[in-house]
């Protein structure tokens, strides 16, 4: 089997200070997509800025904070780390389809954009072509549960336990087009959960919540089994560098505790997330209802109150027929 550069150099054993090293050069599509993610929203941000509307630093901060964890995936020794040990890949694949794109969709891309794009004068202009693609037939099918929980699903089982996941890693092409499905389908699946931004599909708190409990399991017993294989599952990782000193398998149980570990975290990330939502969704509902009676008098209130006197008289008249 052909092996990528990077396979087959000698590596030192990975400390925090090796992972996190900046290395631009061994990932350049994504340096250069972590850039232009960076630029085009701060731009939209400095548009709105600009017209006098606001924008909440946090969704800023988030984006940022986002596309650095995509860049410390990428762009990092950890990308080195992850030719050779499979422990470093499956840390590469779980922050970019696990919490990157949490941090990400905090950040509320699409609103920004529906915000800071022009309309076209006289014809469509990109914020009637974003529009048009969030209405269009083909969002509503990928962006429903339908569709994103069995790919996610898939992207676990279908790439790890085939020979899919080897084939990949036989170019830099395959490699790459292997972290970008990451990172999409991570997308594609917390995006109606998370709830930030508009979309076709946009559930109730609660079924956001059951989506996210039917995906976990899955990924968590994914990990188990991972942890608990007694013979190597791919073989792109069978032989690493000797100066790593790591010994295959049990690199291979390390992945798989990573696997399961990151089953939790974006858990309780977005179940914080979803309650800091419901509860100022419930705080607005009731501003609200709280304006509406000082325009109309309370009025909702007092056509109840009307409504139960009725009953009340009507009950009474009845019982003195009766009698």
């Amino acid at each position: 089997m052909g092996s990528m550069p990077g396979m087959t150099q000698d590596l030192r054993p990975w400390t925090l200070g090796r992972v996190l090293a900046f290395h631009p050069t061994d990932n350049l599509p994504f340096l250069i997509g972590c850039v232009l993610l960076l630029g085009l929203y701060l731009t939209g941000v400095v548009r709105l800025r600009r017209r006098g509307d606001a924008w909440p630093l946090g969704r800023t901060i988030a984006w940022v904070l986002g596309v650095i964890t995509v860049a410390l995936a990428t762009c990092t020794g950890l990308e080195q780390y992850g030719m050779q040990m499979l422990s470093a890949h499956m840390l590469q694949h779980m922050v970019l389809s696990m919490l990157s794109p949490i941090i990400l969709l905090m950040g509320a891309p699409i609103t920004l954009a529906l915000r800071a794009l022009p309309t076209g004068k006289g014809h469509r202009g990109p914020r009637d072509l974003l529009v048009a693609l969030l209405h269009s037939r083909f969002m509503k099918v990928i962006s429903h549960p339908a569709f994103t929980l069995p790919l996610f699903i898939a992207s676990l089982y279908g790439l790890y336990f085939t020979p899919l996941f080897d084939f990949l890693m036989r170019s830099t092409l395959g490699h790459e087009l292997m972290m970008v499905h990451f990172l999409g389908v991570g997308l594609l699946f917390f995006w109606p959960i998370m709830g930030v931004d508009p979309g076709p599909h946009r559930p109730g708190h609660l079924m956001r919540m059951l989506e996210l409990f039917i995906g976990m399991p899955f990924h968590a017993f994914f990990g188990i089994a991972i942890m608990m294989s007694s013979g190597l599952m791919v073989t792109t990782f069978a032989h690493p560098a000797a100066s790593l000193g790591v010994h295959p398998l049990g690199d291979q149980h390390l992945a798989g505790g990573l696997a399961w570990a990151f089953s939790e975290v974006p858990t309780l990330i977005v179940l914080i997330a979803l309650t800091f939502q419901w509860a100022k969704s419930e705080e607005r509902l009731s501003r609200r209802k709280d304006r509406t009676a000082d325009r109309d008098g309370d009025k909702e209130l007092n056509d109840y109150n009307a409504y139960l006197a009725n009953l009340q008289r009507r009950s009474g008249t009845g019982a003195q027929q009766r009698g």
